[in-house]
């Protein structure tokens, strides 16, 4: 995988169900009724700006629900750069102009220092994350554990999952399918319509059996558990399977009680199901640009609500950082969470979302965008790490002016 495949990091959607389109607004060149049926490389950019922005309309999903009280966003000062003129700013236009960012929210010190939306996208509407949810699901894991539903990631899958007895998940752990290096042939090449990550929407599923295990148990191993990471969004969603098992409740519903309700999303989100009307694990949490910042502030306040931690102790410092090598100068894999060695981490989906979490800056950035390629260009990731680069600068220089401060 190239270092700009590895941005993609998403599940690829074999459309298979469309759902009542009545309240959506629909652009005049695109035809909903029969988007959500066709594979999703053959959309042109006004159809993809139109899915990502309805993904609930178009796929079945169920909801996470919101609570009663909202997470405030109070407002900052607007980061110096961004102002008009400013690189900031410049560089923040090429973003939102040539790479189709649709919102940006910048929060630093939990308070919002930029926000900016653009593809007809709101600060109420959502937007389809992609592979985020890997990361959301990781950390239900951890709640898990905590629970006492999980006893730790070192336990085998097949304790969960029985199904996957004889199979190539038999005696990997859940440890190993966090980090993607269960062994398992996969193919995750989003163009290919044999891949394996094509397949999985479309081959029959065996009478009984959850789609994704029903796929899952049919792969064959390629090397020994734990030596290799491969990108498996497949293994995503069997981690999905196993949290639901062991909790015995639904991921939206026990994310919903973990996370969006009792951290304070402002509006409800929703999560694709698959063919078995269970969540995806590994793919597709619709949600607003603001509350995936709010998501981002939860992960690095430590996952705690009311001071106390909703995962197990230990879990993020372990999710987050590098466990597994992945071939990337730079870059590494923890726990559905991508690492980078300046110690900053992300949850990342194709088409460019993304939640980058820099703890030493108390900085969280949330983007969604409809980068016409799955995986980011490399003028697009240099214009990306740019941005970055800008946001990063402003707060350093506030930091270096702040009293007590070097």
């Amino acid at each position: 995988m190239s270092r700009f495949t590895t941005w993609c990091c998403g599940a690829w959607i074999t459309a298979w169900a469309a759902l009542s389109l009545a309240q959506a607004t629909t652009p005049p060149d695109v035809d909903p009724y029969t988007l959500a049926r066709r594979s999703r490389a053959s959309w042109n950019q006004a159809e993809r700006e139109y899915a990502f922005a309805n993904w609930d309309r178009l796929f079945a999903a169920r909801t996470i629900k919101r609570g009663e009280q909202v997470q405030r966003l109070p407002a900052g000062a607007p980061l110096a750069t961004f102002e008009p003129g400013g690189e900031g700013a410049r560089q923040l236009q090429r973003n939102l102009d040539e790479f189709k960012v649709a919102g940006i929210v910048v929060l630093h010190d939990g308070k919002v220092r930029l926000e900016r939306y653009a593809l007809g996208h709101s600060a109420t509407g959502r937007w389809v994350s992609f592979s985020v949810a890997k990361s959301v699901t990781s950390t239900l894991v951890g709640a898990a554990i905590k629970d006492g539903a999980i006893s730790g990631v070192d336990d085998p899958v097949t304790r969960y999952i029985p199904e996957l007895r004889g199979s190539a998940y038999d005696g990997v752990t859940l440890r190993q399918l966090l980090t993607m290096s269960s062994g398992a042939k996969w193919n995750e090449d989003y163009g290919d319509p044999a891949a394996d990550v094509a397949l999985f929407y479309s081959m029959p599923i065996e009478p009984g059996l959850d789609a994704t295990v029903s796929y899952m148990k049919k792969l064959a191993r390629t090397a020994p558990p734990g030596e290799t990471w491969h990108y498996n969004t497949g293994e995503s969603n069997l981690i999905g399977v196993l949290v639901a098992r062991a909790t015995k409740k639904d991921l939206a519903t026990y994310a919903s009680e973990k996370i969006w309700a009792r951290y304070g999303m402002e509006q409800d989100a929703t999560w694709m199901v698959d063919r078995t009307g269970n969540v995806h694990g590994g793919c597709c949490i619709a949600a607003t640009t603001r509350d995936y910042a709010r998501l981002g502030q939860f992960i690095l306040e430590g996952a705690r609500i009311d001071g106390q931690a909703i995962v197990a102790d230990g879990w993020l410092e372990e999710a987050t950082r590098k466990q597994i090598d992945i071939g990337q100068p730079g870059w590494g894999y923890g726990y559905q969470w991508w690492t980078l060695d300046t110690g900053t981490f992300n949850a990342l989906g194709m088409h460019g979302q993304q939640i980058r979490i820099d703890r030493s800056r108390r900085l969280v950035v949330a983007i969604n965008s409809a980068t016409p390629e799955a995986g980011l260009s490399k003028d697009a990731v240099v214009a990306r790490v740019a941005l970055f680069e800008a946001i990063r600068a402003a707060v350093d220089a506030e930091d270096r002016r702040a009293p007590g401060r070097q």
